[in-house]
């Protein structure tokens, strides 16, 4: 309670006292205790109920490791929310290169809009989609390969007979006319506090024994071409060298199949410019305003989705989510959290103005603000320093010289320009504040070398004091991180047509720090 940590910080000088008090509170506030998260497990088996993903490719095929672990997870997710809702079109916001969008749209065959307000992310995703498309049916291959050896890995290992258990849990499910057509299926409800999943079980049990070991691969096998056949059918005639069963020359061919090949060149002529490819790359800036059937002239009932959207990207994405009635479902998880808009930061008053934070009612009643250096270190990896992955103390360290530098010797405390990230591409201190300055549109020519290394040899020595305050902002990273995805949370719960809404950790958070999801759907009436 409050009372236990009411001694970390000096009641007079409000200065920090007692480090391992601090370190507890922080935990204490953090997600993995506060028990505010629903499990993906829980979502999966409460959309899917008795089905089961599809298997396909491995992203890591072509993408790098970071990347192939968020897409495949987040793809199989948002693949089993468009099934439980019966939609098939998918808008992803702030979409970048497409590495998202492009997975969507070939292993789970869904319609997919990826919007980026970058022309050059738009360029790249054509692209990138392009020479993928040349290079999936190789993937394909290799994923039934993978199947069949799968397949008999498991039957070695497997008893000559296996029983099915169905879980009874009686709970009331949510009918869904256009998307659950018996009662095997799990459901969701809008639930209280608990942030848990209902379920509901099959009204009996049944056994059965396994089938054959050929019999399964060939009906895998089988299922996984038509999946392939399904994708290949939707890509652009040029995309994929088909290959012809039959080997005779033109002259040999009956008349009847001239006739048949040439109706199906022009369907494939024709189809080419209005629906080539499952996945359409768009340039647009996105706003809380936007009309997104503006952009998108056949929209339709969908689900947006959003993979590390930046700054008020991500808050703009729930509110226009609640906005639009054809939005029936959404997954966020945002990043960048010290791009966001404060409504409370610099105490303007702009009561129309869209801010990025505060989103809920509540903590814009009580004119909350976190600052930007709060939002700054909510963007540090915790779990990364955890397992070794320190911090990068010296460019750092070539920060907080950087900026005594130029508030001594340039006079200059606030800048709308930024450094980014000068240091990776620096050989020396001297080269890094140089190259710095002059991103700042600052005049380096009055500063010798000998002045830089001044500074530089004058803080040396503290950076022992640097490295431990910055690991305690890694301490409380997780402290802020909860309040900002907390706010946008309970901005959904005070809306009145939302069905369900949680937080769900999706990502190994060593892997991709910004690990959490905000997920919606909207109530059967918004069908």
């Amino acid at each position: 309670d409050d009372d236990t940590f009411s001694n970390v910080f000096c009641e007079n000088s409000k200065k920090l006292i007692n480090v391992h008090l601090f370190a507890l509170a922080a935990k204490y506030y953090s997600f993995s205790n506060l028990g505010v998260c629903t499990p993906l497990e829980d979502v999966l088996e409460a959309l899917r109920g008795d089905n089961q993903g599809k298997t396909g490719i491995k992203t890591d095929e072509f993408m790098n490791n970071k990347k192939s672990h968020e897409v495949q997870v987040m793809s199989e997710l948002v693949d089993s929310i468009v099934n439980y809702c019966g939609i098939k079109q998918v808008i992803d916001i702030g979409s970048g290169k497409g590495y998202l969008s492009s997975f969507l749209s070939m292993q789970y065959n869904l319609k997919v809009y990826g919007i980026d307000s970058s022309n050059t992310n738009t360029n790249g995703a054509h692209e990138r989609n392009r020479k993928l498309k040349k290079h999936w049916r190789a993937y394909q291959s290799r994923g039934r390969a993978n199947l069949k050896s799968q397949r008999l890995e498991k039957a070695n290992d497997r008893p000559v007979e296996s029983e099915i258990k169905c879980k009874a849990i009686g709970e009331k499910p949510l009918n869904n006319d256009s998307s659950l057509q018996s009662q095997d299926q799990v459901t969701i409800q809008d639930l209280v506090p608990s942030c848990g999943f209902t379920e509901v079980a099959t009204s009996e049990t049944s056994k059965q024994t396994e089938v054959d070991l050929v019999t399964r691969t060939q009906s895998d096998e089988n299922k996984l071409s038509e999946e392939v056949l399904a994708i290949l059918n939707v890509l652009p005639a040029d995309a994929v060298e088909v290959s012809s069963s039959s080997q005779c020359s033109c002259g040999e061919l009956c008349e009847e199949e001239r006739a048949q090949r040439k109706m199906a060149s022009l369907k494939a002529k024709a189809s080419k410019s209005s629906e080539s490819n499952l996945y359409f790359p768009l340039t647009s800036c996105i706003t809380a305003e936007t009309e997104l059937s503006d952009i998108i002239t056949d929209l339709e009932d969908c689900m947006m989705v959003g993979l590390h959207t930046c700054g008020d990207l991500a808050a703009n994405t729930l509110r226009i989510f609640t906005a639009k009635p054809e939005i029936k479902a959404v997954c966020s998880v945002g990043c960048c959290y010290h791009l966001l808009s404060e409504q409370f930061e610099n105490q303007e008053d702009c009561p129309e103005e869209v801010w990025g934070f505060p989103m809920c009612q509540y903590l814009k009643d009580k004119g909350w603000c976190c600052g930007r250096n709060a939002r700054m270190s909510a963007c540090l990896a915790l779990e990364r320093v955890a397992v070794g992955q320190m911090l990068p103390t010296e460019s750092l360290f070539y920060r907080a010289v950087l900026q005594v530098i130029i508030e001594e010797i340039y006079g200059v405390t606030k800048s709308d320009r930024h450094v980014g990230k000068t240091f990776s591409k620096s050989s020396s201190f001297i080269d890094y504040v140089r190259k710095s300055l002059k991103k700042l549109e600052l005049d380096d020519s009055k500063l010798p070398d000998s002045c830089i290394m001044d500074y530089h040899e004058k803080y040396k020595h503290r950076m022992n004091e640097l490295e431990a305050f910055n690991m305690l902002k890694v301490v409380l990273a997780p402290c802020i991180e909860v309040l900002i995805l907390l706010d946008r949370l309970c901005y959904l719960k005070e809306q009145d047509n939302i069905a369900w809404s949680g937080l769900v950790k999706l990502f190994d958070p060593v892997k991709s720090p910004r690990c959490y999801a905000v997920i919606a759907l909207k109530k059967q009436s918004c069908f």
